[in-house]
């Protein structure tokens, strides 16, 4: 977090004792996790009849085939550095998914649902540990609510400890991910810097699918159509939207805000999918609300605006 000069207190919509609040970024990342949380649906049905590395990987080819007719001329831009930099979060991303996916075959869907989510807590706790990044009082309240809100929303069962294990290795992957993100994103040109992130993971995803023996031509609207809608909009626009918005936001405040895609996961599940929760899902729900308006203030003036919309202009 950043101390607020005169400039930049004029520009910044909302300022919390002296620190800058990212409004527009936190809602766009707010936003990011809704359309994870939508695309859940598509991508559950996809994955029941077509190979899941194989989708992953078509999935990352897509988000790399949208970014590029904006990104490939702005590759220079990058340097070598830069390229290099985007090859690492890339890879990342598409580590966290491998050994995500490895780690649901083996275990539970709730034990790899709140595991995951542990990188609301893994996030700080890495930036403290690689960057030196100090967090206040109410950051810490906010993680540990966010982090109890998960647990009652995914219901922990015991699952395969070797299966565990390689999700919580994903969970740190992504975590690491965005930690380098809150460095990286200043840097670099957006548009470039993601196209240099998808064209990474879908070379990566390649390998392991064709290893795997999974690569094979998709059929099917069913299938299609989940490829197109998480490969444009989940992967390329969410991606991109991350990089933009961790211009400005922490690693930390970004964590928080990404554990609000379980929260959406079960909305859209309920809504679209016909997902009944218990009690103690929807109460892990606002808990998990609850967390990131502790951790932090302007997020309760963010819900404010998104559901007063137009009359907050």
């Amino acid at each position: 977090m950043q101390t607020v000069s005169g400039a930049e207190a004029r520009r910044t919509p909302f300022t919390v004792r002296g620190l800058i609040v990212p409004v527009r970024a936190l809602a766009i990342l707010v936003a990011v996790t809704a359309v994870w949380g939508v695309t859940f649906v598509q991508v559950k049905d996809a994955v029941a009849i077509y190979p899941l590395f194989a989708f992953l990987a078509l999935r990352f080819g897509i988000a790399s085939c949208t970014l590029a007719p904006p990104g490939l001329r702005r590759l220079r831009s990058l340097g070598v550095r830069g390229v290099g930099a985007g090859a690492l979060a890339g890879s990342l991303v598409g580590g966290g998914y491998v050994l995500q996916t490895a780690g649901l075959e083996r275990t539970t869907v709730s034990s790899t649902g709140f595991i995951t989510g542990m990188y609301v807590v893994l996030t700080p706790l890495l930036a403290l540990a690689i960057f030196r990044v100090r967090l206040g009082a109410a950051a810490w309240i906010g993680v540990a609510l966010a982090t109890t809100g998960l647990a009652l929303l995914s219901g922990v069962h015991a699952g395969s400890a070797a299966g565990d294990l390689l999700v919580l290795a994903g969970a740190a992957v992504y975590s690491l991910q965005i930690v380098l993100m809150e460095r990286f994103a200043p840097r670099y040109d957006a548009v470039a810097f993601t196209l240099v992130e998808m064209l990474t993971a879908f070379a990566a995803l390649v390998v392991v699918a064709v290893a795997a023996g999974q690569l094979s031509v998709p059929h099917g609207w069913t299938v299609w159509g989940a490829l197109l809608v998480t490969g444009i909009f989940a992967s390329a626009l969410a991606f991109l939207a991350q990089t933009w918005a961790q211009r400005r936001a922490s690693a930390t405040q970004t964590a928080l805000a990404f554990s609000l895609e379980p929260v959406w996961t079960a909305f859209f599940g309920f809504t679209l999918a016909g997902d009944r929760l218990g009690a103690v899902a929807w109460l892990g729900c606002i808990v998990i609300m609850a967390g990131i308006v502790v951790a932090e203030p302007a997020a309760a003036q963010i819900l404010v605006r998104l559901v007063r919309g137009p009359r907050t202009a």
